[in-house]
């Protein structure tokens, strides 16, 4: 088993954010606790959880079920506040965030991506990823013209006029896709992207995933229960038992 991915991994990582120069973390979370309790009985899902995310970073997050992923993507993404430990976002403290702040970061800075796309039925993809963008503060023609970007570079301009019923899982999830970078967020949250896809479509959707990081610099966590997935990005974090490891990705052996 690595070591456990505690402060120290990056030779600033102790320091204030404030006073961190040059390459600082996107999202950086310090010894983070979250408890749940069944009667008499705590369960630590979290224990003490630090790590950095940077941007154009792809970071596979793994673990088996009942691992505390989720728990920790909510948190990470401002949807939950942990029981103790910082959460920050671009150098901004968002632990004591109120609902009012949290809102506006989420709506500014992150996209969320899960198993299941979430796409408005009643609406085509296009409208789909303007509405994010209408409702944080964009135009209409300025949201239309990027909707109409990302979603060509993710091969759909044929499909813009569709509605989600109308659609493949792979096209649905792809929609998914572009509403969540919609608003140029800095970090991307993904919750099991491909897991409800076929082994073809789901390589695709990937692909065009990491070419999305690549190109717009996004910070990425990807929870994911396919390793072959998850060895392609540029760090593996597990966890387990409430703790958070690190690993290398294990690069396929060359014939």
């Amino acid at each position: 088993m690595n070591e456990i991915y505690q402060p120290g991994h990056h030779p600033y990582q102790d320091a204030p954010l404030s006073q961190q120069p040059q390459r600082r973390p996107i999202l950086a979370i310090r010894e983070v606790n979250r408890i749940y309790h069944q009667g008499e009985r705590e369960i630590h899902v979290l224990n003490n959880v630090s790590a950095d995310i940077f941007k154009g970073e792809a970071v596979a997050l793994v673990g088996p079920s009942g691992s505390g992923k989720s728990t920790l993507l909510h948190i990470l993404g401002l949807l939950d506040k942990p029981d103790d430990g910082k959460v920050y976002l671009k150098g901004h403290e968002c632990s004591d965030f109120d609902d009012k702040q949290r809102t506006a970061m989420r709506r500014s800075e992150i996209g969320f991506v899960y198993q299941f796309h979430q796409l408005l039925p009643e609406f085509s993809a296009l409208e789909n990823v303007i509405i994010p963008q209408l409702i944080n503060g964009s135009s209409n023609k300025e949201a239309t013209s990027r909707a109409k970007v990302i979603l060509e570079f993710l091969g759909l301009s044929h499909r813009i006029t569709h509605r989600p019923n109308s659609m493949s899982g792979g096209e649905q999830q792809r929609v998914a896709i572009a509403r969540a970078i919609a608003n140029e967020p800095s970090l991307l949250l993904a919750d099991e992207p491909t897991g409800n896809l076929d082994p073809s479509t789901a390589e695709r959707v990937f692909q065009q995933l990491m070419g999305l990081i690549r190109q717009t610099g996004l910070a990425a966590i990807i929870a994911t229960h396919n390793m072959e997935l998850a060895n392609r990005m540029d760090r593996v974090i597990q966890l387990q038992e409430g703790k958070l490891y690190t690993f290398t990705p294990q690069q396929p052996q060359q014939d």
